[in-house]
This record gives C-alpha cells, sequence and structure tokens, in this order.
C-alpha cells in the first residue's frame, strides 16, 4: 500500500506535522550534540608541568621562578610538559631560603641555572595544571598525561566503537519495537550512563560508562529523523533532512554555552545529562509512526494516529476511514516477498560501483566531520569560543543548501562542498604560524563538510533502489561509522604537527569529492525500484566508455532472454536518420503532451515516435 497516498487525505504537512517537529523533533537532536562531543571539555587537557615537592612553597605565588629552576624548555622556547631538571632541591631550598625572590628575580636565576643543565628526567611526583580554563578535568583528577595521554584517545575510541556496534544493534531494535519506545529506551540509557559517569571513582569504570553512552548516539539521532520523515510526504523530506541538521548544530552552540558556564567535569556531565529528562514530557505527546504501525499490520492504531492529525490539520475524514485502511493493506498485499541481502548490492556492476563510491564518500565525510569537530579545541587560543564557531558556521550552510537543493542538484552541490572543505584544511599547511589565517580555513572546511554531510544521504537514498534502499544506507552508514574510530588516533598523532590532521582529512575530503562525480544526477529523477532499474541507471561522464560498453551488453543481454525476441530492427540508414533528429522528436514529443501544442510538424514528429514504438522496432545503437 502507498502510505504517501493515504497521507494526502489527512494532510501531508500539515500543522500537525509543524508541531510535533518543532517542540518534539527538533529538541531530540540536543542529546546526540550534547553527548558525542562534550567529552571534549570533561577530559580536556590543560597546560601542565612537573611538580617539584620541595619548591611546593613558591609555587602559588612564584611560579615563573618555580618552573625557570625546575623546568626546561623545549625547542619553541616553551616550558616541556613531561620533564625537568635533575637537581639537588634540596639545597636549592637553602638557598631560596636566604635571598628575597626580588633578588632572585633580579638574578634571573642565571647561578641556579647553570647548575646540572644536561641532566633531565621526566616528571617523579605528578604535575601541576594551569586551572585558569577548566578548574577539573578526567586529565587532572587521573594525570591522564605524558605517557598516559593516549588514554584520552582511547576513550573517544572506544566511543567509536560504541557508536558502530549501537548503529548495528539498535537498528533492529528500531523496526521490532517501533520509532517512538526505542528513542525514549535510548534516551534513558543515555541520560542514566551519563549522569552516573559523573560519580566515576577510577578512569576504567568512567571509560565504561562512556562506551554505554556511545552506543545510544547514532540511534539517538536517527529515531526522531526517521519518525520525522515518515511523517510527512515525499516533496517535504528535504525540508526534514535540513531541519534536523539545524537542530543538531544548534545542539553544538548551545553546548558551547553550557561549557562555558560549567567547567567542572563532573558538574559539567550532570549539565548535560539530567536536563534532557525533560524530553520525556513529551512521551504522550510524540506519535508512533503510522507509516510503520500499517507495515507491522496494525491498521486500527495508525488509523487513530491519522484521525488525530487530519483533526489538527484541519481536514475532515469519513467514518469508514478505519474499514477503508484497512481494505487497502487486503488489496495490495504482495503475492511473494523476496528478501534481499548485501551481496545484491554488489551483483551487477554499475550497482557494485554505486555501493563502493557512496561509501566511500560516506567513510570521508562522516571521518572528516567529527574529526573536525574533534580537532576545534586545539586550534588554539580560547578553546570554547573555537568550539561555538564550529558549530556557528554551519548554519548558514543549512541556509544555503535548502534552494540549492532543488535547483542546482545533488552531484555539483556534493563535489563542490566537499572540494572547498578539502582545500581549505590542506591549505593550513601554509599559515601553520598564523592562528587567525587557521581559524578561517578551519571554518571554511567546516561548512564545506557540513554541507556534504547533508547531501550525501539524500543523493544515496535516490542512488539505491527501493527494495535495497535501507539496506545499502545501513550498509554505508555503518561502514562510515569506523571513521570516529580512527579519527581520533589522527588526531592523537598531530600534537608533533598540528596541522597533520587537517592535512589527512582534507585529501580525504578531495578524494571523495572526486569520487562524487561518477554518480549520476538524481534531481527530478524517478527513483528506481528495483534491482535491474538501478542498475539500469548508468554512472556520470567520467566513466562513459565503460557504461556505453556495459549498456550494449544489457541490450544484448535483454533481447536474449526473449525481451524483444520477434522484434524488428530499423535499417541502419533510417537509424541514421532517426538518431539524428531522435531529440528533437523527444523534445517536440513532451511538448505536444505538456502544452496540447497545435504545430502540424510537432504532432507529426510525436506520430512518428509512437509509430516506431507500436511497431515495436529494435533501433541499432548510434555508431
Amino acid at each position: 500500500m502507498d502510505f504517501d497516498e493515504v497521507l494526502k487525505e489527512v494532510g501531508a504537512f500539515g500543522l500537525y506535522q509543524k508541531i510535533i517537529i518543532c517542540s518534539v523533533l527538533l529538541p531530540a537532536a540536543l542529546p546526540c550534540a550534547f553527548h558525542a562531543y562534550s567529552q571534549l571539555f570533561i577530559a580536556a587537557t590543560p597546560e601542565h608541568w612537573c611538580r617539584i615537592p620541595e619548591l611546593e612553597p613558591w609555587t602559588q605565588d612564584y611560579i615563573e621562578l618555580v618552573k625557570n629552576l625546575s623546568i626546561p624548555r623545549d625547542r619553541h622556547g616553551s616550558f616541556a610538559e613531561c620533564s625537568m631538571f635533575a637537581r639537588n632541591y634540596s639545597e636549592m631550598v637553602r638557598y631560596l631560603e636566604y635571598r628575597t625572590p626580588y633578588e632572585l628575580q633580579r638574578e634571573q636565576s642565571s647561578k641556579l641555572l647553570r647548575l646540572d643543565q644536561e641532566s633531565v628526567v621526566s616528571c617523579q611526583h605528578g604535575w601541576h595544571y594551569d586551572r585558569s580554563m577548566y578548574p577539573s578535568t578526567v586529565v587532572q583528577e587521573w594525570n591522564l598525561v605524558c605517557d598516559r595521554s593516549f588514554y584520552v584517545t582511547l576513550a573517544l575510541v572506544l566511543f567509536g566503537l560504541g557508536g558502530l556496534i549501537g548503529n548495528y544493534v539498535f537498528g533492529y531494535l528500531v523496526d521490532l519495537w517501533g520509532r517512538r519506545p526505542s528513542f525514549y529506551a535510548y534516551l534513558l540509557l543515555e541520560i542514566v550512563a551519563c549522569a552516573a559517569s559523573a560519580f566515576a571513582w577510577n578512569y576504567h569504570s568512567w571509560l565504561g560508562l562512556r562506551f554505554v553512552v556511545g552506543l545510544t548516539v547514532p540511534a539517538i539521532l536517527a529515531s526522531p529523523y526517521v519518525l520525522a520523515i515518515e511523517l510527512v510526504g515525499p516533496e517535504r523530506r528535504v525540508f526534514c533532512t535540513i531541519v534536523s541538521n539545524i537542530a543538531y548544530s544548534l545542539g553544538l552552540v548551545l553546548l558551547a554555552g553550557v561549557v562555558y558556564l560549567v567547567r567542572d567535569w563532573r558538574y559539567l556531565t550532570l549539565a548535560v545529562s539530567l536536563p534532557l529528562l525533560m524530553l520525556f514530557s513529551c512521551f504522550f505527546v510524540l506519535p508512533e509512526s503510522p507509516r510503520w504501525l500499517i507495515a507491522v499490520g496494525q491498521p486500527k492504531r495508525a488509523a487513530r494516529i491519522l484521525k488525530v492529525m487530519a483533526r489538527v490539520n484541519g481536514v475532515h475524514v469519513t467514518r469508514d476511514f478505519v474499514e477503508r485502511l484497512q481494505q487497502r493493506m487486503l488489496t495490495t498485499q504482495p503475492a511473494a516477498t523476496t528478501h534481499y541481502g548485501i551481496l545484491d548490492l554488489f551483483r551487477g556492476t554499475n550497482m557494485r560501483r554505486k555501493t563502493l563510491i557512496v561509501t566511500l564518500i560516506w567513510f570521508a565525510n562522516t571521518s572528516v566531520y567529527v574529526g573536525l569537530s574533534y580537532y576545534a579545541p586545539a586550534l588554539g587560543g580560547d578553546e570554547i569560543w573555537n568550539f561555538f564557531l564550529a558549530g556557528a558556521v554551519e548554519l548558514p550552510t543549512y541556509l544555503l543548501l535548502w534552494p540549492g537543493l532543488s535547483y542546482f542538484g545533488r552531484r555539483w552541490i556534493l563535489f563542490i562542498s566537499m572540494l572547498i572543505g578539502g582545500v581549505a584544511c590542506v591549505a593550513t599547511l601554509l599559515y601553520q604560524q598564523q592562528a587567525d589565517v587557521m581559524l578561517l580555513l578551519y571554518c571554511i572546511g567546516k561548512m564545506g563538510i557540513s554541507s556534504a554531510f547533508v547531501v550525501l544521504p539524500l543523493l544515496a537514498s535516490e542512488l539505491y533502489p527501493t527494495v535495497v534502499r535501507g539496506l545499502g544506507m545501513s550498509f554505508s552508514s555503518v561502514v562510515a561509522m569506523t571513521g570516529p574510530i580512527i579519527i581520533p588516533i589522527i588526531n592523537h598523532m598531530g600534537q608533533q604537527m598540528l596541522v597533520l590532521p587537517l592535512i589527512v582529512m582534507g585529501a580525504l575530503l578531495i578524494v571523495g569529492g572526486f569520487a562524487s562525480l561518477f554518480l549520476p544526477e538524481t534531481r527530478g529523477k524517478n527513483l528506481p525500484q528495483t534491482l535491474e532499474e538501478g542498475e539500469a541507471v548508468p554512472l556520470s561522464f567520467l566513466l562513459c566508455c565503460c557504461t556505453d560498453k556495459e549498456s550494449k551488453k544489457r541490450q544484448s543481454q535483454s533481447q536474449n532472454k526473449g525481451l524483444g525476441r520477434n522484434r524488428k530492427q530499423l535499417p541502419e540508414e533510417a537509424a541514421t536518420v532517426y538518431h539524428r533528429v531522435g531529440g528533437v522528436i523527444i523534445k517536440k514529443a513532451n511538448r505536444v503532451k505538456r502544452y496540447r501544442t497545435k504545430n502540424t510538424r510537432h504532432i507529426e514528429l510525436y506520430q512518428f515516435a509512437c509509430f516506431l514504438r507500436r511497431l515495436d522496432i529494435s533501433i541499432p545503437p548510434r555508431l
């Protein structure tokens, strides 16, 4: 049964859908943004240096003096974070006790600095931390610095691994339980796990709870979006995609505000989790998807929701609406159901290539989007301000995409977005010492990937045939979820070279951008329904030679199968004339059907085309 036709009877995009989307589904995007990126501040690494117990009395008031006496400098002139001078600090303390700090500052500790300069060892007694930005973080509490700094990256890797597993497991539960129960189940698990991590007693307990939070993040993001597009007609799905991404970006901006007000990691963890309990107040307002209810054979529940939808939208439905809905289900039940698997995505040459290209681009987009969001605090300067900009620059991008997708299509916008973002990231190699230019290029890169992140799911949904559309998009997104597992490791490698992660991500974007040129444009095209229709859609001009050969092969195969066994073939001379005027015939024929023209010439061309079709004549391919 075509549910979109039923939806038109009650209002495909009326007041009911607008209320649900704006009041419930938009706030539902906040948990994903909060919990996916709050870890950047919960586990922030401030400036630190080795702790010298003998010099503790001078640390609070004369920190520069203590650093000069005990901490070596690196090649850039900054104090080392993981090493100290191996000196007899007990004798140094006796020397300090008989001199005022003013005298030591005047002498600039020159006499003391000449002692054992070559002897440098790693920190022996812990670290001191700069608490001006963050009074307390996970890193400060459990000393996750120097040789233990990878523990912070490990937390992000396991968080991404949890997202990969959760995306796979909870994807089945959405179809098993329904959209609304599964969303609130994920939300409750996420809030409880995140709030419990505020009371973690050691690093390993905190790590385990963060893994549980990671399990739920993809499902929290996907459930409201799926429910939104199932409540509206096909022509409004682009709107739902744009609005969902706007809500996600607003969540990033709002998270920056929360971090600005709450800096202690335990209080911050509670601040980004407990307020989300207010979403449970919408439990009885948020409806179940009537499309899902009909699919699982519950037309009465679906009809009740559709009646409420019609009443709010101001549409009158007849009393026998439930009976007519059930009758439609009975009359449109398929005789047999064919089950498709992942291997069906790779059987045909065209489908295999399109699946691999879409998956590659999806992997690039997911990796770079998450990677740039993780990278924001590493840009230098105010980390909270950088993260705020990273979320704010996405908003104008979505407003430009809204009309652009309708007028310019999908493929070229995807290519241009990824190319601009990739070039901006790679260009940071030339401006490593200019912080303002680095920040500008970073924002351009973030705008480019944000645009591509919106276009790709729409393009993929229009490329995959209906019978494997959900399977294809799930396969591509699950493979892409390996990106957030790998990208924290690349960012960790950038501790020695700040722009290395940006160069890697920029190169990945450029490769994905050029790969998008192989895909066909889908704007204004009918969606393929079967695998055969999907296989018949050729790739783009960059593979024109291959696709021409394959199209000829498919044509000959279809004729051998009996699809055109008794067809006559137009003579070669006539075929040449047909190809010469073929474009005119199609153009004028469409004009006859669309505008009902009275031009005799156009009508004759239209009748000629219909005549060829009626005779079932095979046209030889153009040479």
